[in-house]
Formats: structure tokens, C-alpha cells, sequence
């Protein structure tokens, strides 16, 4: 039992011996780069506002400025609505740098030449004789008609925009959050809307516990079944929702519930669109990007950044900043950032660990320093700002400080944990499962670099893969889950299990805990948006909300459980406490026993066995409650735990403990489970919530 704390020193040393050999150089590209910052545009706090002198940009007198970067243009234009769609009666300028301006003065009546929700292009001459019809890649606002396959420019200026009122919440200490896809928050077959997320969704957040919003599919993307990771128009909130005002009011009424929301962004790689995306704006085939093949992804069939370009930095830095200043968002989930790091991409390539991986030539160092100068502006910036990093390889130091040499990301998501759900669940008979194995897959990250801890996410949800809940359950789920009838072997096994791997990797595996949006009542069925193979169907494009609402499913139960589990963990923080000391982990017992924040876990994994007078170590001798059961009634369970039961604790040293205790652990037909959260007694200097 003394490993699983002593594994943890070895980690701490190797981190040091890195940093004097890699993480130095590292940060020493930052600050050359912030230099140049300094010297070329007066720091990154103006270089960061690009934004408000990019695309269009109403001056005091209604006069509108234009402004573009495409370097390999011969000529632009500005066309629309408001001159009647003539494509060369309003050139812009060249400017050095490959800039181009043009200025609009306002109309006789003093009001701007172009009106509020009307459409523009950019017409680009090539060198080659081309003409190109492009939306700005500072577009605010796009959108599709119902017959069009492109995207339109719209120019997005309300007389009375939305006003947010409510200030950002507090940065949690215990981070619990909720990934959200704003398109699928209904039952119903359609694209649901923001306004349906801030009146029907939020509640029910608010409701289970939880005080983090993930929101994915923001950042405008012309095909909706990409789940958003094709992005298109990146300072453009998807239209397909409603309006960014719409938006806006969502993130001020989560600010008001004291939830805070983060955006999924997408800075990895772009869509290959090119009439409404950011590919051969200037009729090149770089700009934004590097050259092919360089600047392709084989896997995902989209364009990759050339992070070293000066203009590339101005764009994809100012876009974090709009998205925290114009929508107040409270930071970001950074996707594809194995990707990023390294030239290989990860594809074909698994990492082991061993540090040689980590740093060499295959670390691609100018996205490397791109995402160190994102964190250290974001956190200068924005104190509280939460920034996640979704890397599949383990990068050391990932999310360390950027003044050690790290990247700077206050969290990583912990994604073997959820892999490892799934090859137990696909795999194992339940007598096969290795307790072993299930520890040391929650515990393995390195000391002082926080994780999000997750049992399932949108990628276990979506088609060709299953939920936890379709795993257990499969194909009973649509006749079986009634609480009218006795509970089936196969939903009570599902059940108690459904709670119980959630419980453990709630507890034991990370910094911060995650949930996608319906999987915390055991979501039916999978996830596929309409596309041509399943003849554009939204049947499993929504989220079935309506199943928690009646009583007489079990759904409500399990949603139950997922919201007192959020609540306790609220009250006793364990998320934010120091890693956890597991003093069992018995492969005959199946039984997992760990304490982290002066609370005791217990869980019995046994199909059949139960235990009576089962000894267990403890930490702090006194008097322990139950405070949380996944057997109770309540949450689907068989109420076989008397919540009036108080354990003492003997001065018996055991499993590394210095005291120890007896206690019951009963199990379930089929698959057994039993947690008990105990609670030290008052009188023991220890303070209960």
C-alpha cells in the first residue's frame, strides 16, 4: 500500500532533471517571442485586440474601416447587398505586409453604409488571373440558407446588443464539468437552439452539481455532423443555434447560476472549405496555413497552421481573446493538441512514456510555443481563465507553469481512463476484472499536473462505439427500465455498475471530473448526426431529457445518484485534495478501499460475494458515517446499508493504516457494489460539512 504514494516521488525527480535539460529552452523561445511582441506591436495586450482593426470595424461617425491579410492577392474588392452586388466598384488598398484596407464612409442620412444583418463578400484577384468570392476570416457573424451549401457573410451590428450583467463566477477549486453540444440539449428531431439550452439545460446543470459548462460545436462549422472540429469561421458563433445574442444571454445566465463556461476551441486545424472557410483565401495554397503536404492532415482532411507566421499568431491569439471578451467565456478546452505538438500528428505513433518520445525533432516547437504564449496570455490576462489541453501522449509538463518551462494548460484530460471502461466492459466477465489494473489506470499521472478525470465522453457516445450505459445494458434499455417491474439481472448489474465506475473515477482518477450531456442518467442509444448514410435522420442527434422526467423509469434514479455524488464531492472537495492513498485493492475480494480528503471510499466489485466485518485501514481514528450509497433505494439500488450505523475505529495498524475498521459490504445479484463516504466525527478536530 506504501507504493501507491511512493510511486508518486520518482515522477517529481524525473520532472526536475527535465526541466534544467528541455523545459529552459522552451521558455526561452517564449520570451524571445514576447520581445518581438513588444517591439513590433507594443505588447500582446494590443497585438491580442486584432480583432477590433481586422475585418469591419464601425468608426464613431458610422463610417466603416475594412481591413484584410492576403498576401498573395493581386486585388481586392468589397461587394454585397449594399452596393448592389457590384464586384469592382469598391476596391480595398494595398498596404505593406500583405494587408489591404478600404474605408466606407457613412450614408447621407449619417447611418453606416452597410446596414445591420445584410451580406458581403471578399472578391479576391488572384495573380493567376482567378476571381475569388471569400468570406472574411474575421467574420462575425455567418450564415446558410436553407437551400444554399455555402456559407454567407452576414454583417452582424444591432442597434441594442445584448448587455451581460452578471460577472464572471469565481475559478472552482474542484472543477466538475458538464460537455455540452448546444445542437443535441433536446429531445426533439432538430437542431436545438441556444435559447432552448438557457431556459430547459441549464437548470438541470445547476441541478445535478455541476459548475463547469464545456460547450462544444460553438465556433462556426459548415458540416454539422463534424461535431464542430471543422471549423470554418472561427470568430463566428455558429448561427445554426440562434443569434450570438442568444449566445451571450446563455453564458449570463450560467454566470448567474455560478457556472462557469468554457469554449471547446479548435486552434489544431481548419476546414478545407475555401468559398466559406479559411483555405485559399488569398488564391494560395498557404496564408494561414503552411504548404502542402506540411500543412494537410491525412487523417482529418483539413489544413494545419503555420504557427511560425506573424499574421497566423495575430489571428489565432486575438481569437481567444474575442471569445473571452465579446462572449465572456471563462476559458478553454484546447482540442487536437497531440496533433499540435508534433509533427507525426500521433498518427501511427503510441507513446509509452519513456521521455525520448518528448522531446526531439518530432516536437514541432513553433505550435509548442504558440500554446505557451496562449496560456501565459490567457493567465496574465485573465487569472481565473481555465485552459485544458486534450493530449493523448502524455506530454511532461503539459500543465506546468510556463515559468518552469511548461505549457502552461491548468488541466489535461485523463483519456486512457475512459479507453480502459470500455476494454473492461468489452472484454472482461466481471469475476476477470483486476482491481490492480483498474488503480493504477486511475492513478497514473505525474504529480503536480492536474487531470480531468472522465469515465465517458462525446467520443464514447458517438456512432460506431457505445455509452457505459449501452455497454451494460444494450438492448434492454428500450423494454426493461421501468421501476414498476422487478429489475432484470442485466439492468440491476448495469445499474449498480453504471454508478460505481463513475463513483471511482470521480474519486480516484483525477484533479477535475467530466460528464457529456446525458450520459449521466444512462443515456439510451448512441450519437450520429444527420448525414447521407443515415438519410439525414436526427433521431440520434438529440438528447432525451424527457426520460428523467418520468417517474416510473430508472433513468431518474441513476440522475439522482449522478447529482448527490456532485453535491458531495462539494461539500468534502476531494477533487481538489491531494491524490488519493489506496490501501486495498484485493483481486480475490474485488475491493477497492482509498482515502482522499479525509473521506473513505469502499467499493466491493464482486459479482456475488458480499462481506461481513470486512476490516479496512484507516487514516484518523474516531467515529465514520455513510454519507453516500450507490445501494440505496433512492438511486436504483437494494437499501442494504443502515445510514444510522456508526463505525469506530481501533488502534489496529493495517493495509499501511495506522488504525483500521470493521464494516459490512453487501453485494448485488449479478454485480455488487457498495461505497460508503464516511465522515469523521466532530470531536476530532476534524470539521464536517
Amino acid at each position: 500500500c506504501t507504493m501507491e504514494r511512493l510511486f508518486l516521488f520518482p515522477v517529481m525527480v524525473a520532472l526536475l532533471v527535465i526541466t534544467d535539460s528541455y523545459l529552459l529552452p522552451q521558455y526561452e523561445l517564449l520570451q524571445k517571442q514576447l520581445v518581438q511582441l513588444e517591439e513590433a506591436e507594443g505588447g500582446f495586450d494590443q497585438f491580442t485586440r486584432s480583432y477590433k482593426t481586422f475585418g469591419i470595424q464601425r468608426k464613431p461617425d458610422n463610417s466603416l474601416f475594412f481591413k484584410e491579410w492576403a498576401p498573395a492577392a493581386e486585388a481586392l474588392f468589397l461587394t454585397g447587398d449594399f452596393n448592389d452586388w457590384d464586384k469592382f466598384s469598391h476596391p480595398y488598398t494595398k498596404k505593406e505586409f500583405g494587408k489591404w484596407e478600404l474605408i466606407l464612409p457613412p450614408k447621407q442620412d449619417k447611418s453606416p453604409a452597410v446596414n445591420h444583418n445584410t451580406k458581403l463578400k471578399v472578391v479576391v484577384h488572384t495573380k493567376q488571373g482567378e476571381r475569388l468570392y471569400r468570406i472574411s476570416p474575421w467574420a462575425k457573424y455567418v450564415t446558410q440558407e436553407d437551400t444554399a451549401v455555402v456559407y454567407d457573410w452576414v454583417h452582424w451590428d444591432p442597434p441594442q446588443p445584448y448587455v451581460q450583467i452578471h460577472p464572471r463566477p469565481t475559478k472552482p477549486r474542484s472543477l466538475r464539468t458538464y460537455e455540452a453540444h448546444v445542437g443535441i440539449a433536446s429531445p426533439e428531431g432538430k437542431i436545438a437552439s441556444y435559447t432552448n439550452f438557457t431556459n430547459n439545460v441549464l437548470p438541470r446543470i445547476k441541478d445535478l452539481g455541476y459548475n463547469c459548462i464545456q460547450l462544444m460545436a460553438i465556433m462556426e462549422h459548415a458540416y454539422y455532423a463534424s461535431f464542430g472540429y471543422q471549423v470554418t469561421s472561427f470568430f463566428a458563433a455558429s448561427s445554426r443555434y440562434g443569434t450570438p445574442d442568444e449566445l451571450k444571454q446563455l453564458i449570463d445566465v450560467a454566470h448567474s447560476m455560478g457556472i462557469v463556461v468554457l469554449l471547446d476551441v479548435v486552434h489544431s486545424h481548419a476546414s478545407k472549405n475555401t468559398e466559406d472557410g479559411l483555405n485559399q483565401f488569398d488564391g494560395s495554397n498557404s496564408c494561414f496555413f503552411h504548404s502542402p503536404p506540411r500543412g494537410e492532415h491525412t487523417q482529418w482532411d483539413s489544413r494545419l497552421f503555420n504557427y511560425s507566421s506573424w499574421e497566423v499568431l495575430r489571428f489565432l491569439l486575438s481569437n481567444l481573446r474575442w471569445w473571452m471578451e465579446e462572449y465572456r467565456f471563462d476559458g478553454f478546452r484546447f482540442d487536437g493538441v497531440t496533433s499540435m505538438l508534433y509533427h507525426h500528428h500521433g498518427i501511427g505513433t503510441s507513446f509509452s512514456g519513456d521521455y525520448s518520445e518528448y522531446f526531439g525533432l518530432q516536437v514541432d516547437e513553433d505550435s509548442l510555443v504558440y500554446l505557451m504564449l496562449a496560456n501565459h496570455i490567457l493567465h496574465t490576462l485573465y487569472p481565473d481563465c481555465i485552459t485544458i489541453a486534450e493530449d493523448v501522449s502524455g506530454m511532461p509538463a503539459l500543465c506546468r507553469a510556463v515559468q518552469e518551462g511548461g505549457l502552461g494548460f491548468d488541466y489535461r484530460l485523463a483519456m486512457a481512463i475512459p479507453d480502459k471502461w470500455i476494454q473492461i466492459l468489452k472484454e472482461l466477465k466481471d469475476e476477470d476484472w483486476s482491481m490492480g489494473n483498474i488503480v493504477y489506470t486511475l492513478t497514473n499521472r505525474r504529480f503536480g499536473e492536474k487531470c480531468i478525470a472522465y469515465a465517458e465522453s462525446h467520443d464514447q457516445a458517438l456512432v460506431g462505439d457505445k455509452s457505459l450505459a449501452f455497454w451494460l445494458m444494450d438492448k434492454e434499455m428500450y423494454t426493461n427500465m421501468s421501476s414498476l417491474v422487478p429489475m432484470t439481472h442485466i439492468i440491476d448489474r448495469g445499474i449498480q455498475l453504471h454508478k460505481m465506475i463513475r463513483l471511482l473515477t470521480h474519486g480516484l482518477g483525477g484533479e477535475g471530473y467530466l460528464n457529456f450531456m446525458g450520459n449521466e442518467f444512462g443515456h439510451p442509444e448512441w450519437l450520429d448526426f444527420p448525414r447521407v448514410g443515415n438519410n439525414h435522420s436526427y433521431h440520434y442527434a438529440r438528447r432525451q431529457f424527457n426520460l428523467v422526467d418520468m417517474d416510473h423509469l430508472r433513468y431518474h434514479q441513476l440522475y439522482a445518484f449522478d447529482r448527490d455524488m456532485n453535491r458531495t464531492e462539494d461539500k468534502y472537495g476531494w477533487l481538489a485534495a491531494q491524490p488519493a492513498f489506496v490501501s486495498a485493492k484485493h483481486e480475490e475480494d474485488k475491493v477497492i478501499v482509498f482515502d482522499r480528503a479525509n473521506v473513505l471510499f469502499i467499493f466491493n466489485f464482486h459479482p456475488s460475494k458480499s462481506f461481513q466485518n470486512y476490516r479496512i485501514g484507516v487514516e484518523v481514528p474516531g467515529k465514520y458515517k455513510i454519507k453516500l450509497d450507490t445501494d440505496e433505494t433512492l438511486y436504483g439500488g437494494h437499501g442494504r446499508l443502515d445510514h444510522n450505523t456508526e463505525f469506530f475505529s481501533e488502534s489496529h495498524p493495517f493495509n499501511g493504516r495506522p488504525n483500521s475498521m470493521k464494516v459490512n459490504i453487501p453485494n448485488n445479484i449479478g454485480s455488487i457494489h457498495s461505497f460508503c463516504n464516511l465522515e469523521h466525527s466532530p470531536n476530532l478536530n476534524y470539521s464536517p460539512i
